[in-house]
């Protein structure tokens, strides 16, 4: 496995994905929107039990698409946590709209929903709630705030696929949602994602969003004669050869999260009693939220207990990450407005925060190997 005995992260197989690979080949048609696309979005359509979904090339292209969904033009704010990948406010910024950073929760290091009511200005668009590791956000609290103000809010859900808040799926209470299958997700095709449309009214737009601003695919359902140029637009189509392999993935739902379920819990079981023992936060899953098991991570005492912590780990030839820095004490976050002190709590977990090995595959011996080097770390 080169430098690390186990690596952080391993795309995996999970079934026919080599066979559906062939079978798109041999179709004569691996270009966007054709079988295994559709199979895709109507899997996901039906398992969410939602109006459309558009499988797109990334998570970052599902959210750009819905920055010219919602019209945002310069000037327009959105509140959007300081906590996340960069594409979740790239989307926004790239139509000119200005990022209103909000800190997170301590507990599940979600958005802090109770600070969103003094952040709205005449300016607001959108809330951008992000599910950090795929544990919802405090969604009644944040659509009600965004219904009194007439605001709209978009899922950033590249964690959170097939997770659930009060039995709802997330990245189904905004008009929009975002999901990722990029190869460290739960389901994976290298490079993918898609857009969730929850309001009926946008369907039809994003669907030539997607086409480059054509009306393209009305002329393939033969609805029209010859398509031509009716909006802006990008090309955000998935090739069907990448298509194939996430069918592969979806296919293997149940495998694939009950296999995630076990790693997480077996983290968190064998190490409760050496993180109590040594100040170290394991993650806060409120009992209202069915999470999607995407991630594990420790939060330790201090910034220098992390660093030693995954240079130990490494030592032992066990590849452990820490997570987003704040953007808003970025480069590009500070040209926006960002100041040190705007989000005390991201600045601080940031930097205590790690994450452990987890893919699809991981064997129990690897897991153990993890588990019992952890138990025996003292240098705290």
């Amino acid at each position: 496995m080169g430098k690390y005995d186990i690596p952080f992260n391993r795309p995996c197989f999970a079934g026919k994905e080599l066979v559906y690979i062939a079978e798109a080949i041999n179709s004569g048609w691996i270009c966007g929107d054709s079988s295994f696309t559709k199979k895709c979005q109507a899997f996901l359509e039906a398992e969410l039990e939602v109006e459309k979904v558009f499988l797109t090339t990334s998570c970052t292209h599902a959210l750009e698409m819905a920055a010219l969904l919602l019209n945002i033009k310069q000037g327009e704010e959105i509140i959007v946590p300081s906590f996340t990948f960069v594409s979740t406010v790239n989307a926004f910024v790239l139509r000119g709209a200005k990022p209103v950073f909000i800190d997170i929760r301590p507990d599940t290091l979600n958005l802090d929903e109770t600070q969103i009511e003094r952040l709205i200005t005449k300016k607001t668009r959108v809330i951008v709630p992000v599910h950090y590791a795929g544990i919802g956000c405090e969604m009644d609290c944040i659509m009600e705030t965004a219904a009194e103000h007439g605001i709209a809010v978009v899922e950033d859900n590249a964690h959170g696929l097939f997770a659930r808040y009060k039995g709802k799926y997330l990245g189904t209470f905004g008009c929009l949602g975002a999901q990722s299958f990029h190869e460290t997700k739960n389901f994976i095709c290298g490079e993918g994602g898609a857009l969730v449309v929850n309001d009926p009214s946008l369907v039809e737009r994003a669907e030539i969003i997607r086409e480059k601003g054509t009306n393209r695919s009305r002329f393939f359902r033969g609805e029209i004669n010859k398509y031509t140029w009716v909006d802006i637009g990008s090309s955000y189509l998935l090739s069907d050869i990448v298509a194939a392999f996430l069918y592969a993935q979806l296919e293997m739902k149940e495998r694939i999260q009950r296999d995630r379920k076990r790693i997480w819990e077996t983290y968190y079981k064998q190490l409760r009693g050496w993180a109590e023992k040594h100040g170290v936060s394991l993650p806060t899953v409120p009992e209202y939220c069915k999470q999607a098991y995407h991630m594990f991570y420790l939060v330790m005492p201090s910034a220098s207990s992390r660093d030693g912590f995954i240079d130990y780990l490494k030592g032992q030839g066990i590849h452990s990450v820490f997570h987003y820095l704040p953007l808003h004490l970025s480069e590009m976050g500070k040209r926006l407005g960002g100041q040190k002190g705007d989000c005390p709590v991201t600045e601080d977990l940031s930097e205590r925060l790690v994450r452990l090995p987890l893919y699809n595959d991981m064997s129990e011996n690897d897991q153990q190997k993890i588990i019992e080097t952890i138990n025996q770390y003292d240098e705290l």
